[in-house]
């Protein structure tokens, strides 16, 4: 059943407060401030079914609910948001709203089982794939004019990722989307990296949201789930029969954690952003490191564009080093950052990405990515400066966090 914009609570509220105030339960006497887990996989029946009934527990769950009307508000949205399994199952929901024998033009960095799952389906003869330096507005606006001139209305997607994974490039979202839309493409943004306290995209026009919620907005690396989120009815409806006939449905259990950490979404955003800036900061003038992707710096090719468009610049930084090796010694020197895949979780974790098959060939073989967690800046500074040096056979004592011995000694300081 849908929900319209003026049914929604909490309207006018900044994100902030809706990451704490949306999605709870009646204000009732004695009625608990938290929702329950519903764990049951069917409901009971006293009448013939009606729409909006529940049924089974494969198309809805009560647990479910708080979580999507907590993520609609936070988009903006006026519909609540729906859940998935994972960010993939909310993906291929996405790509399912295009007709068979059409086109997808995605970044050709971004999210490496996104990438997949279109090169995938794209192999099977589903549509065509066209991949694009999504910070290349004129080359974007190109390939859609490119299909426009041989696809029908609603036969080709837009799919946008902004700032990318992992290269952390910035598009023109605005400008794309009323691109896309004259051409009759239809615009999904994949805003896992932003969260709504950064930026809201159904805002700037696009058509559907997507969410891996195992990232920022669960925020603790102990789910694995996906949403998506848009304003139109119609499209919603498309995607619960998706989601319903093809079973990429949620454990309430995980739905449950989900709204617990989104609780704290707006405030560990802050905290991983304000970290991230003085890091990337701080690593541009390291002698060990040959680049830094930060949108958040004024020499970094996105900061016009992030910073015209978003409230912030994000908890990811992005480093390149001279070669694989000193990449590689690097993850392995940290004591304090995890070296481990994922990211938006409290903890702060390290990857050189091309060591995953999938990630995109044109992504540098010495990049390594940086998810900012909410640790003590300093300290995730200090054991960040020693691993670059030990990475490079510099022995020269930190001059930057002053701080020596073991990782005990620094939490004790």
């Amino acid at each position: 059943m849908t929900t319209s914009r003026e049914d929604l609570p909490h309207t006018g509220l900044a994100p902030d407060t809706l990451t704490v105030a949306a999605g709870r339960p009646p204000r009732e006497h004695d009625a608990p401030v938290n929702v329950p887990i519903v764990l049951s996989t069917t409901y009971h029946e006293t009448r013939a079914p009606v729409p909006g009934d529940r049924i089974y527990a494969r198309g809805s769950n009560p647990t479910w609910d708080p979580f999507e009307e907590a993520l609609g508000a936070l988009e903006a949205a006026g519909l609540p948001a729906l859940v998935f399994s994972s960010g993939l199952g909310a993906a291929a929901a996405a790509l399912s709203l295009v007709p068979t024998g059409g086109a997808v033009v995605m970044p050709r960095h971004a999210y490496a089982g996104s990438i997949s799952l279109a090169a995938d389906l794209a192999a099977q003869g589903r549509f065509e794939l066209r991949t694009v330096d999504v910070a290349d507005t004129a080359g974007v606006l190109a390939e859609l004019d490119a299909l426009a001139a041989r696809f029908d209305e609603g036969q080709v997607m837009l799919w946008l990722e902004s700032p990318t994974n992992p290269m952390l490039e910035v598009a023109d979202l605005a400008v794309l989307t009323d691109a896309a839309h004259a051409t009759g493409a239809i615009v999904v943004a994949d805003n896992t990296f932003n969260t709504p306290i950064v930026h809201r995209p159904l805002e700037s026009g696009v058509d559907v949201v997507l969410h891996s919620v195992t990232k920022w907005l669960a925020g603790h690396s102990d789910v694995v789930l996906g949403a998506l989120v848009t304003s139109d009815s119609a499209l919603r409806e498309r995607l619960l029969a998706h989601r319903t006939l093809h079973g990429a449905v949620a454990g309430p259990f995980e739905v449950w954690l989900a709204l617990r950490g989104l609780r704290t979404l707006a405030l560990r955003m802050e905290r991983s952003q304000a970290t991230a800036a003085f890091l990337a900061h701080l690593l541009v003038d390291h002698p060990v490191v040959r680049r830094v992707r930060y949108p958040g710096l004024p020499a970094d090719p996105g900061h016009e564009r992030a910073a015209r468009q978003f409230k912030g610049f994000g908890g990811i930084v992005s480093i390149e080093l001279d070669d694989v090796p000193t990449a590689d010694a690097l993850v392995a020197a940290v004591r304090l950052w995890l070296p481990a895949t994922s990211l938006g979780g409290v903890e702060s974790l390290i990857e050189r990405r091309r060591r995953q098959p999938a990630e995109p060939k044109t992504v540098p073989e010495a990049l390594v990515r940086l998810s900012v967690g909410i640790e003590n800046p300093e300290d995730l500074w200090a054991d960040l400066d020693q691993a670059l040096r030990q990475a490079s056979g510099d022995q020269l004592a930190s001059a930057t966090a002053g701080k020596t011995g073991t990782l005990t000694d620094w939490m004790t300081d």
